[in-house]
């Protein structure tokens, strides 16, 4: 069974986008850019929904650095709301249950399994259980008057288990972690 890893980026406060500001908030540095290029799962299938999805392949189309690379690589998305054909290159629209279409991915994919933004898919796959690995790139910004896209409101109680930590341009932490979906707070 192959792993799955939710990827996100977000600001110190939690954001995963803001108003006005760059992709990257305009803090992408060469390192960053660097692991994000040479990184081994880079080719590995991307699940995203489709609000990520038309993000996504419009900065793609548009050229925004850094998206190139993922023209061919795997993408599923999964939507009610769009039609195919869509656009983007090695895309497969996904309109069945987003749960048991990921668990059965699992099973029959070749190769690991990534995220890429998609706050409600993430959290419905994390309560299911899906998740193996929460890594989450933490930007030096605090976006509160102009933040969007507020990544962990709704999530269950979940506990994280820190398995690496890097810091890439002296201010982008990248954080990974094994999630345990809790039932309940821990009695204190």
């Amino acid at each position: 069974m192959q792993t799955l890893t939710i990827d996100f980026i977000c600001s110190l406060d939690g954001f995963g986008a803001a108003e006005g500001w760059p992709g990257f908030w305009g803090l992408e540095g060469p390192e960053y850019l660097a692991w994000l290029e040479s990184s081994p799962e880079k080719d590995d299938p991307l699940l995203m929904g489709a609000t990520t999805y038309r993000l996504m392949s419009a900065l793609a189309s548009g050229g925004e650095p850094g998206t190139d690379m993922l023209d061919g690589i795997q993408k599923y998305v999964f939507s009610s709301s769009l039609e195919d054909p869509l656009a983007w290159a090695n895309t497969t629209l996904v309109s069945t249950d987003a749960v048991d279409y990921v668990r059965r991915l699992k099973i029959e994919s070749d190769r690991p399994l990534r995220t890429l933004g998609s706050v409600a898919l993430c959290r419905s796959l994390l309560a299911a259980g899906l998740v193996d690995r929460y890594r989450v790139g933490v930007f030096p910004v605090i976006t509160g008057a102009t933040g969007r896209d507020r990544i962990f409101d709704g999530y269950p109680d979940v506990r994280l288990d820190l398995i690496e930590a890097r810091t890439f341009d002296r201010s982008i932490q990248m954080l990974e972690y094994v999630p345990t979906v809790l039932k309940s707070p821990p009695l204190g």
